[in-house]
């Protein structure tokens, strides 16, 4: 009797028109199986297909370009269009830069680029929400994001964190019944672990209804913190329409890092170590299981985000991080 091998080698050769198949064996049984054999092959390309289309579109956040924008607004479409020619889909605002919402929302029409979303302060959010709606709108911006906790309502801060929670939810209301919807991006604050063991992100999601409050993770922050960005995004499947890539490169014992997003705070006795932002692809993040477990999510946008670029162009860590999305087919 002929072995599996033996069999698969002759019917494989019977596909490539060469003569080497027994004749005791039917034409009836070669039909059959070389049907099997190009089902099989048709499945296999039919599954490469579905995972080279299972990608997302890429947006940037305007925030890491900042010094290309402030008090420049003449500078607005010549970054967009560049944006744009790198390969980019959308854009993350975090302000107008100068610009009245129509010139925003021309701009970006004329470079073809989405304005996806926007990150705008809390404290602005509660002293004029109902002007934020508005301009936004305008521009088409589906998502209003919250960019920072403060740090009396932190966690780690029960009785601030307990009291901010209705606050929240309160925004999250008024921005969905405006058509809009509220997401929040995280640091590595949120995830303490609180009295029960639930993690203090876990529990804000859970005291907040979803059509009020969902998620942008942010996997850099999520993977100082916890080392599970992949295994959060899944588990906020259906509740993250937006998944920020963010690189960075840590080592040794950091207790200062949040002077690396414009936050003032003291310098600490015995921060030996470093940290630094980088672009997608050039930091330790492993960048496979976030992108995949986005999919699974059933995320819409995937934006890169880099708050600090050292010495190196914007534009050009910008770029670096597009063509590394690039080479894993996204």
């Amino acid at each position: 009797m002929k072995s599996k091998k033996e069999k698969m080698q002759k019917i494989n050769c019977f596909l490539n028109n060469y003569e080497e198949v027994s004749e005791l064996e039917s034409c009836y049984t070669i039909s059959m199986k070389r049907r099997e054999v190009q089902k099989e092959l048709s499945t296999k390309k039919k599954v490469r297909k579905r995972k080279m289309a299972n990608k997302l579109p890429v947006g940037i956040q305007v925030y890491g370009l900042r010094d290309l924008l402030e008090n420049t607004p003449e500078n607005f479409k010549d970054v967009m269009q560049k944006i744009k020619d790198m390969g980019y889909d959308g854009v993350e605002l975090a302000g107008l830069y100068g610009l009245e919402p129509e010139n925003v929302k021309e701009i970006l029409d004329e470079v073809g680029l989405v304005p996806i979303s926007a990150h705008v302060a809390f404290a602005e959010m509660m002293e004029n929400l109902d002007q934020i709606l508005k301009d936004y709108s305008t521009i088409g911006v589906k998502y209003l994001v919250m960019p920072y906790m403060a740090e009396e309502y932190r966690p780690v801060n029960p009785e601030g964190f307990e009291s901010f929670l209705p606050l929240l939810n309160e925004v999250g209301k008024k921005i969905h019944d405006a058509g809009m919807t509220f997401l929040y991006h995280n640091h590595d604050f949120e995830f303490v672990k609180l009295p029960d063991g639930r993690w203090g992100y876990d529990a804000m999601f859970e005291a907040i209804p979803h059509d009020h409050l969902m998620s942008e993770l942010d996997t850099c922050w999520c993977d100082v913190a916890t080392g599970e960005a992949p295994e959060f995004v899944e588990k906020y499947t259906d509740r993250i329409p937006v998944v920020h890539l963010k690189d960075y490169i840590k080592k040794g014992e950091v207790k200062n890092m949040y002077k690396l997003i414009g936050i003032d705070t003291e310098e600490e006795e015995g921060d030996t170590g470093y940290f630094g932002f980088r672009p997608v692809g050039f930091g330790q993040m492993i960048w496979e299981p976030v992108l995949d477990a986005s999919i699974k999510a059933n995320a819409n946008w995937v934006i890169v985000e880099q708050d600090e670029h050292y010495e190196m162009d914007p534009l050009e860590c910008a770029r670096r991080s597009r063509e590394y999305l690039k080479i894993l087919g996204w």
